[in-house]
């Protein structure tokens, strides 16, 4: 999209009340092109934290303070933000119109922080992933998000089965439940899923999604050791939105979504439905599959009240249910019913419900509550394990916004019950645990300067386990979780970042090691109420952002960071099988990320590179945590115009330690996308796209055979650390009426 000049017009109307020596302002901004009104636009006064945003007609009234800042800055996600000086003789209503920018990632508003600022004014770090780089990684991959965090520096997605494909991921080198995967804030996709949510998500009712890499314990309490991930998904307006995807790959893969917003005066409503189908497909010809056959089905409803123009409603269902099949390809086509198979079917049925109320003194009491229930059962040729997993989450917090400082206190509470439903272990009455995690949290944002801001934070958790094999006498334990972040503005181009604080884990059956084993051979009951693992970490970046010349901005980005976690609970192979315990020693990540991104008129290219160093003391280990690349690169372009979209990327993915002890290959994929847009009308557009995945076709299977022994009783290797399923084109099409 073309950038074009914006421009204010009208004129400026201010009220002035004297009973309270201030002056009523009201704005209304509007999209340059199309006069749409802009609902979620920040208006920042200059040089103060004071802010405020539009509704969702475009318009937003406030007080001046007397005396105070006479400047406002605009800005809203997809628009370049300007300056304007407020006129207090005026008497109309202040008009904005917002020129459409590609490249104005600093001023998105981030929600995981819940401050309301923006990337660029955030104490914390956050990486945002908006909506246009989301439509982009669709064309890629339609059916979920393992491809949005795979292609971010210092995140690795690690497949955990050959079979069934099942993946998790880790930040800056650490399992993957250390960190919270969330959902408009809410924990919807932890434990039992935990090894499938990745592949379950699908990303086309996103807005965006917020990365915060590490601790953020203050609030989001247990497993928020090496970051999160929020999902922020998409709000209805006034204008209607309806659109389709349909896309095919070669692979064998059919997905069919479908997506649908509008609100009026007091209601809205959204409605996304997709449905995904995969054949079992066998790219190495060894007659295993290494994509399963897949059978999905995912449909999330959303409704949105507005009482009044300072409240809103919204409460949504998640339901999902899924059939994945891998294992001996004549088995899954039911020629032949001795071969080996490996089979994940789940269902999930989660509820969200948000209630925020805006009250004239900026402040805000937003009160949520989700609950999940998770049904899953593994189903080998000779073994099933089958659970159920039910959680709930409830939470009130209030934020106050003062001239020099935020304030946010708050209060939620975590449930998780875990029942065994195995035939081999009980019949429904199996309870694994109970875990009920209760916290208060209370977090400061002080603006000391233009140039300096602090956040410090302070969380209280109770955290009570109860496990089948401990006796219940047992007591709840308390934890203290501090943490800060400290903004400094060094010039107009340099800004950096300084972070740290303590965090925690509960204790869990649910990690890599046991999803790898699909639970085989795994007592659960080992774990313990007091195996609660504890972490350090600090981080540092240093950014630089300039404009070189017209339409040529330059941004720069280097992190450092630094964890150490202690008291690991680990997984132990023991005469009879494996069994939890707590680690004598440590574990410690350490690196860097280096991101560089470049924006020439329509060409946009980005540059990645992680080094990440992990070290294993404890049990008389050392070196690496097995299955980390040390080194990560990662760079691609992209070019767009109002008809035509491409993108080339190159991904490499360094040396790794297998669980052996030997070193895998390194090795790079290349992918390239090309989109085709129209416009019909005014109110339809569509495209064409097509997508070559991994076109170098690189597969761990070129390296070495992942599956040996017989159909009946095959051996497969359980470290993966490339691609299974190696070239895939994809290519569908998109249109919005």
């Amino acid at each position: 999209m073309k950038n074009v000049l914006l421009f204010i017009f009208i004129s400026i109307t201010v009220f002035y009340k004297p009973a309270f020596g201030q002056d009523t302002v009201r704005v209304m901004v509007r999209h340059h092109l199309t006069s749409q009104p802009i609902p979620g636009a920040t208006l920042l006064l200059v040089g103060t934290t004071t802010g405020f945003a539009t509704d969702t007609s475009g318009f937003v009234t406030f007080q001046l303070p007397p005396n105070g800042a006479r400047r406002l800055r605009i800005s809203a996600v997809g628009f370049r933000s300007i300056l304007h000086t407020l006129a207090t003789t005026s008497t109309d209503t202040i008009r904005i119109a917002l020129e459409p920018s590609e490249e104005e990632l600093d001023e998105i508003t981030v929600s995981s922080t819940r401050s309301g600022r923006t990337v660029a004014d955030e104490p914390t770090r956050v990486e945002v992933i908006d909506n246009e780089e989301l439509d982009e990684k669709a064309n890629m991959q339609p059916a979920n998000i393992a491809v949005i965090l795979r292609e971010s520096p210092g995140i690795q997605v690690q497949q955990t089965s050959v079979m069934s494909a099942n993946a998790t991921f880790r930040i800056q080198g650490l399992d993957g439940r250390y960190t919270q995967l969330l959902q408009d804030g809410l924990p919807l996709y932890s434990g039992f899923s935990s090894g499938l949510s990745l592949m379950q998500v699908p990303p086309l009712n996103l807005k965006q999604v917020e990365v915060v890499k590490g601790c953020q314990s203050t609030l989001y309490g247990s497993g928020a050791i090496a970051g999160l991930v929020n999902l922020v998904t998409k709000e209805p307006t006034r204008e209607r939105d309806l659109s389709f995807l349909i896309n095919g790959t070669s692979a064998l893969g059919l997905d069919l979504n479908g997506y649908y917003a509008q609100r009026n005066e007091k209601v809205g409503v959204t409605l996304y439905a997709t449905r995904n189908l995969q054949r079992a497909f066998d790219p190495n010809h060894d007659q295993f599959s290494d994509l399963p056959q897949i059978a999905r089905t995912t449909l999330q409803p959303k409704f949105f009240w507005y009482p009044s123009t300072t409240t809103t409603v919204s409460a949504g269902v998640i339901w999902t249910d899924e059939q994945r099949t891998g294992g001996y390809l004549p088995s899954i086509r039911s020629e032949s019913s001795t071969g080996y198979t490996e089979a994940n079917n789940s269902r999930r049925l989660a509820t969200q419900f948000r209630l925020e109320k805006r009250f004239t003194n900026d402040a805000v009491l937003t009160i949520k509550n989700s609950f999940s229930r998770f049904k899953r059962a593994i189903v080998l040729p000779t073994y099933q394990f089958d659970g159920l997993q039910q959680s709930s989450f409830s939470e009130i917090n209030y934020f106050k916004h003062q001239a020099k400082t935020d304030w946010i206190v708050g209060a939620n509470v975590w449930t998780d019950n875990f029942r065994d439903d195995s035939p081999t272990t009980g019949s429904g009455t199996n309870v694994i645990y109970r875990q009920t995690i209760a916290g208060l949290f209370i977090q400061n944002t002080l603006t000391l300067s233009e140039k300096l801001s602090v956040e410090t934070g302070l969380r209280s958790d109770v955290v009570s386990t109860q496990v089948s094999a401990t006796p219940s006498t047992d007591q709840a334990k308390v934890f203290l979780l501090p943490r800060f972040s400290v903004l400094y503005r060094v010039s107009e181009h340099w800004t950096s970042r300084l972070g740290g604080g303590l965090g925690y884990k509960a204790p869990t059956i649910f990690t890599e090691d046991a999803e790898r084993l699909s639970f085989q051979g795994v007592d659960l009951r080992s774990i313990r109420s007091d195996q609660t693992e504890a972490s350090m970490g600090l981080n540092w970046d240093i950014n630089y952002r300039t404009e070189l010349g017209d339409k040529t901005t330059l941004s720069i980005n280097q992190l450092f960071f630094y964890t150490q976690l202690n008291r690991l609970t680990i997984l132990t192979q023991q005469p009879n099988g494996y069994d939890f315990r707590t680690a004598n020693g440590h574990l410690s990540t350490r690196g860097f990320e280096t991101n560089v991104r470049m924006v020439y008129h329509d060409v946009h290219a980005f540059l990645g590179y992680s080094f990440i160093d992990t070290q294993r003391r404890y049990d008389n280990l050392t070196g690496m945590i097995p299955l980390t690349a040390k080194h990560r690169l990662y760079f691609t372009t992209l070019y767009e115009t109002d008809k035509l979209k491409t993108g080339f990327e190159a991904f490499y993915s360094g040396h790794q330690q297998r669980t052996n002890g030997t070193i895998t290959p390194a090795y790079w994929t290349v992918g390239f996308m090309i989109e085709r847009k129209w416009q019909f009308s005014p109110t339809m557009k569509g495209s064409l796209f097509i997508n070559f995945e991994n076109f170098l076709d690189v597969r761990q299977s070129r390296f070495e055979s992942l599956v040996t022994g017989t159909p009946v009783q095959p051996t497969f290797v359980t470290d993966i650390y490339a691609p299974t399923d190696g070239r895939v084109i994809n290519a569908g099409i998109k249109f919005k009426l």
